[in-house]
């Protein structure tokens, strides 16, 4: 087999295409073959050594990657299911998707549904799950209320405007470019910010004027306040990234830009928002790998949303698996919309 290692954090050169010895499946776990892997701005972070999940779980030399899809090679010994040698899968994993084998528990795994492509299995979980996971897990988002989302035209954004449209949600979407807005839309956004032609905030005041119910935030850093401050009475500010806080396209953090972000970035303290009756709420997707049962929730409600059409396929940009450097340096430049996938030719 084939992955990418990355033996010590650092920019886009420290992803290595090794051969490694084939893995075989154990006790409750399914051998897929990988035929495309997704990928992720969260990569990126591992790649840098700036993702704390992996420097605590996994340490160096690391394999990143959330999620792939393939074809079955083989299932453990007493696993229960009834998946068998070829079917089509897709899943997740805690890191390691940047190969051409996964093993990985059952639970974690789908039969990817007829008509889809591979690559659309596997740009599915990943942005899907954070983005229902921010609406449904964290902020308890109804019907009737208005949401806005960073990076709309991106892959969490996208999935984000698509489960909202679903849920009755009024959607507001930013993004940075203005060749961006009209994919924006096509995800279902009822209204796009272009941030390059006008003031984010002033706009969110023209179109929110008694603010912003869910606010879905990716970019963290400073930008955190002003987005608190435009949050209604009830509102929730939802923060699952960082995105300012790094460099565009230069593949290794600077340091004196992340600690004056982080000097920056607001502290809310309790008590303020008690009195304001506002919250903030974070996450890190990969820390809610052991709870199984919210997993298989969230991929039957997600698969529902699919199966009906309310969650269509973004556009794929696909790179060969030796090439993830050149997919990483693409994703951080910002100017990427859809998803990203890595291919291995199997």
């Amino acid at each position: 087999m084939h992955r990418i290692v990355v033996h010590k954090p650092g920019s886009y050169d420290r992803l290595a295409c090794e051969e490694h010895p084939d893995l075989s499946a154990g006790p409750g776990e399914v051998l897929v073959d990988v035929a495309a892997a997704s990928v992720n701005f969260a990569d990126c972070a591992v790649r840098m050594g700036l993702y704390l999940s992996a420097r605590k779980y996994v340490g160096w030399p690391i394999t990143p990657g959330f999620d792939f899809a393939g074809t079955v090679a083989a299932v453990g010994e007493g696993t229960e299911t009834d998946l068998a040698q070829g079917d089509r899968v897709f899943g997740v994993t805690f890191f390691g998707a940047y190969a051409t084998q996964v093993a990985v528990p059952v639970h974690q795994l789908v039969r990817a549904p007829d008509g889809w492509t591979l690559e659309q299995a596997a740009a599915f979980p990943t942005v899907n799950l954070t983005a229902w996971y921010a609406l449904v897990a964290m902020a308890g988002a109804r019907g009737g209320e208005t949401m806005l989302v960073h990076s709309a035209a991106g892959g969490v954004g996208g999935a984000a405007l698509a489960l909202a449209g679903r849920m009755g949600l009024r959607r507001i979407g930013t993004v940075g470019r203005a060749e961006k807005e009209e994919i924006a839309r096509a995800r279902g956004a009822d209204e796009v910010i272009v941030r390059s032609k006008e003031d984010l905030w002033t706009r969110v005041d023209e179109l929110a004027p008694d603010g912003i119910d869910v606010l879905l935030d990716s970019d963290g850093g400073p930008g955190l306040r002003p987005a608190y401050a435009h949050l209604a009475p009830g509102g929730r500010l939802v923060v699952y990234g960082a995105a300012t806080m790094l460099r565009r396209g230069k593949g290794k953090p600077s340091w004196p830009k992340l600690i004056w972000s982080f000097l920056r970035t607001p502290r809310f303290h309790p008590l303020n928002m008690t009195n304001t009756n506002r919250s903030v709420l974070a996450f890190n997707l990969s820390f809610m790998f052991p709870k199984v049962d919210l997993l298989r929730q969230a991929m039957d409600e997600l698969m529902q949303a699919a199966a009906d059409g309310d969650l269509p396929h973004p556009d794929i940009t696909t790179f060969p698996l030796e090439q993830a450097a050149e997919a990483q340096r693409a994703i951080e430049t910002g100017t990427t919309t859809g998803k990203l996938v890595l291919t291995t030719g199997r």
